[in-house]
């Protein structure tokens, strides 16, 4: 990575519309981590479906990210992955696809989320036959643990012999192993919120072993105050969603609810396709937080109006350049910082 070739390709060729978004969000980014603050992650969409934890999981590893809400949906299929990869099969003609064709995916146990086909056996049932005696025990003992937390144990500890994907592209497994503070907003929404309900409803499990999102809301709290200490924090949100306004409503909670000083997130950056007068939450513009006091009019701002697994990757593989050699990362940034300097008084 010592010679930057993605840092240099965005210098390069990324000079307007959306490319220019990409490249000022990076390079903003970038200077924030690099001054010393930090940057929290909402991951909304199939993210691990489309197997980001190939540039996430590194990303983490080496201090980029600090901390993820992410729906869980997202933190389940990063084990699924994990431990039936050899299973997963794609469908690049899935457009194509008839009725016909999706009944028989169901039939043959599968499921398919896009261009993916996930394996019921191997992936759902398989992971759940680990965490049902987990809560089990958890109902016995009466203990309770937040989601992730669950998650967090039962990935390290499946034997790594049982490991079908490659760990270094699992998000959560390096989250797990950085003890990264995660929030999983409406986890009901999923596969194992599935389950849960499941073996709650035949009396096999306890409700209260799963810590509720109000919970959740109450360890951000203080998590946010830690990790906004010194340079701030920023917010990197793909798509929208709860995963992506739960946590960026911590700033006004603390502020108008705990009545307690807060800083504001540092920095904001949204990569979505939602058009803005459908009046959903992804389509917001940040503008519009500015209202609801989550970002100030002094708060970087950058919307990327893209597909988030075309960008991120290009987004963290250059950071993970920048951070092997920040010395010539700064040199060439700079470099091109003087060029478009030049440009413009050329043209003014």
């Amino acid at each position: 990575m010592n010679n930057l070739p993605t840092l240099k390709f965005i210098l390069k060729n990324y000079k307007n519309f959306n490319a220019r978004a990409t490249r000022d969000a990076f390079i903003a980014y970038w200077k924030h981590i690099e001054k010393g603050g930090k940057m929290f992650w909402a991951v909304a969409g199939a993210m691990s479906s489309a197997q980001l934890g190939i540039t996430l999981a590194p990303a983490i590893r080496k201090g980029l990210i600090h901390g993820l809400s992410v729906t869980g949906a997202n933190l389940e299929e990063s084990l699924f992955r994990l431990v039936a990869h050899d299973s997963y099969k794609d469908f690049p003609n899935y457009r194509y696809f008839t009725k016909e064709d999706d009944t028989k995916i169901l039939e043959n146990g599968w499921r398919r989320v896009t261009d993916k086909r996930i394996p019921e056996e191997e992936a759902f049932r398989a992971v759940e036959n680990i965490v049902l005696p987990i809560w089990k025990k958890a109902t016995q003992k009466n203990t309770r643990k937040f989601l992730h937390e669950y998650f967090y144990n039962l990935i390290k500890a499946i034997d790594k012999k049982k490991h079908k994907g490659k760990t270094d592209e699992c998000w959560l497994l390096a989250a797990a192993e950085n003890n990264l503070p995660i929030v999983v907003p409406g986890y009901e929404d999923s596969t194992f919120g599935n389950f849960f309900a499941s073996h709650v409803k035949k009396k096999i499990v306890n409700v209260s072993i799963v810590k509720s999102g109000i919970e959740y809301m109450g360890k951000f709290y203080d998590e946010y105050q830690e990790l906004s200490k010194g340079k701030g924090v920023g917010f990197f949100q793909i798509g929208g969603g709860i995963a992506g306004d739960f946590p960026i409503c911590v700033v006004p909670s603390l502020k108008y609810d705990m009545k307690v000083p807060v800083k504001p997130w540092a920095y904001f950056c949204q990569i979505s396709d939602s058009t803005t007068s459908y009046g959903s939450y992804s389509g917001a513009t940040p503008n519009e937080k500015i209202t609801w006091d989550k970002l100030t009019k002094d708060t970087p701002m950058f919307v990327i109006e893209s597909d988030a697994t075309i960008v991120v990757p290009l987004i963290l593989t250059a950071l993970l350049e920048c951070k092997a050699n920040p010395e010539e990362a700064n040199r060439l940034i700079e470099k091109y910082k003087k060029i478009e300097l030049v440009l413009k008084k050329s043209l003014s």
